[in-house]
């Protein structure tokens, strides 16, 4: 008889021999897992990420490629195979990162269980088996006290604060845990374009252009090719590190004026910071 974690997570049960052997196989093999647990159907260019186990990795993809949904699907395979793990994802906003964990939620709850907060995070979920996985913007002060991660996704890459690049990457070192990077290019400078073009083999590179995704039509590249530069649609589409000028503020300055740690609230038809 086999005794696993399969069902509810945390709730062990003893299973007939053949069903344990196939729902062993299945909880291994990542893209199995996906497919029949999360009825998530990735295309070839995903399944590579997915199988993907380098501990330093660049995802560097065209807009609307999927990347945030089949990294989600990859973390929650992640914190459910493995017991009492922490798993980072750092995005540029409190938004981004709720949007993930949302993903991450549905994912959990296509496997039979309840997603739960921590307790201690907003935007976070704690499986059975002691594992969480936490969302956080991009604000350095709101990594301090993790430590020992065994996973760290920081989304969108080109646009989360260098700051907080420095702040997460001490969390790995108790228990040499990953660090992914995925992003849409933003321009010839910061550390996802250092890390790109000058990294070394330290990191495994994964590029994904629109015309390589299935998903995306010729009809629609096309209007999007020329409803834009032609330096902003081989950024945006085709993976290039070009330096874009379309907008009057640096959307790096931006971001550093904006105080994450002030909750939006809806109030009458009006959202609201306090």
């Amino acid at each position: 008889m086999y005794q696993g974690f399969f069902g509810k997570h945390g709730l062990e049960k003893v299973i007939a021999p053949g069903k344990a052997r196939a729902a062993e196989v299945l909880e291994k093999d990542v893209v199995a897992f996906v497919r029949g647990r999360l009825g998530l159907d990735p295309d070839e260019q995903q399944e590579r990420l997915l199988r993907e186990s380098g501990s330093r990795v660049l995802v560097n993809c065209a807009r609307q490629w999927g990347k945030s949904t089949v990294t989600a699907a990859k973390v929650v395979h992640r914190a459910w195979t493995e017991r009492g793990i922490t798993v980072i994802v750092v995005s540029p906003s409190g938004r981004q990162s709720g949007e993930f964990i949302r993903k991450v939620k549905e994912f959990v709850r296509k496997l039979g269980a309840a997603p739960k907060g921590d307790g201690d995070n907003r935007w976070s979920v704690v499986l059975g088996n002691g594992s969480r996985i936490v969302g956080l913007p991009s604000v350095e002060a709101t990594v301090r006290g993790f430590s020992a991660v065994s996973f760290v996704v920081v989304d969108e890459a080109a646009r989360v604060r260098e700051e907080m690049y420095t702040a997460v990457r001490p969390m790995l070192a108790v228990g040499d845990g990953d660090l992914w990077l995925l992003s849409t290019p933003a321009g010839q400078s910061g550390y996802f374009w250092d890390a790109w073009t000058f990294g070394g083999e330290g990191w495994t590179r994964v590029q994904v252009r629109a015309d390589e995704c299935g998903r995306m039509s010729r009809a629609f590249l096309e209007e999007e090719r020329a409803a834009m530069t032609e330096k902003k649609f081989g950024q945006e589409y085709l993976c290039e590190f070009n330096e874009v000028d379309d907008g009057v503020f640096d959307p790096a300055a931006v971001q550093d004026m904006v105080d994450e740690s002030v909750e939006e609230l809806a109030a009458d038809g009006f959202r609201v910071r306090v």
